[in-house]
């Protein structure tokens, strides 16, 4: 049997255990083998002046998984042309790996907007798309509310967010308890976003 593996994707900019949380829980209450993090490259919609080189967010998230058995980083979209889109990478993903099934992981933040994304018909065509709540404004497209390759997963409400992370840092104040230990000690390390 093909094992299933859900893509949860972002900068992760730093990652945080919001992350994990949510990642653990899709691999524990789904039907989910494995969640692979694909950290992007950078998103054009995020300011780039704030990002950390891709070797070393990709590195924190080795960090934050080495715990895990089924949460596994994945590199895969530095390796294809800027900008990317998510269904190029699924493209990919499915070429290299041909003995996985692969879905997405997105928060309804994400599902709200997910009718403006290239090619969104031809991913829910070929991929099932997990969805787990989040606080946000709007409303999800009619097409996608009892859609059937789209399940929500009741996992928990998560407010964290990596700019409120940067930010904290910045200003001094003792965050440790929202960052995976190792991922914390990389950032002290490296002194990143201390400016």
């Amino acid at each position: 049997m093909k094992k299933k593996v859900g893509l949860y994707f972002g900068t992760f900019n730093p990652i945080h255990i919001g992350h994990i949380i949510i990642a653990n829980y899709m691999v524990e209450f789904s039907d989910l083998d494995e969640v692979w993090l694909v950290v992007t490259p950078h998103n054009p919609f995020k300011k780039k002046s704030s990002l950390l080189e891709n070797h070393h967010r990709l590195e924190m998230v080795y960090k934050a998984c080495e715990d895990y058995e089924n949460l596994k980083p994945c590199d895969v979209e530095f390796k294809l042309p800027q900008p990317n889109y998510t269904v190029v990478t699924l493209a990919k993903l499915e070429e290299d790996h041909p003995g996985f099934i692969f879905s997405l992981i997105m928060g309804e933040d994400n599902l709200k907007s997910f009718h403006k994304w290239k090619n969104y018909d031809i991913i829910l065509e070929r991929h099932a798309v997990y969805v787990y709540p989040r606080v946000s404004l709007g409303r999800v497209d009619n097409q996608f509310k009892d859609h059937p390759k789209i399940t929500r997963v009741d996992a928990p409400v998560i407010e964290i967010s990596s700019t409120f992370i940067r930010n904290a840092i910045k200003d001094g104040k003792n965050i440790t308890a929202m960052l995976p230990v190792k991922v914390w000690e990389y950032i002290e390390l490296m002194n990143f976003y201390k400016l």
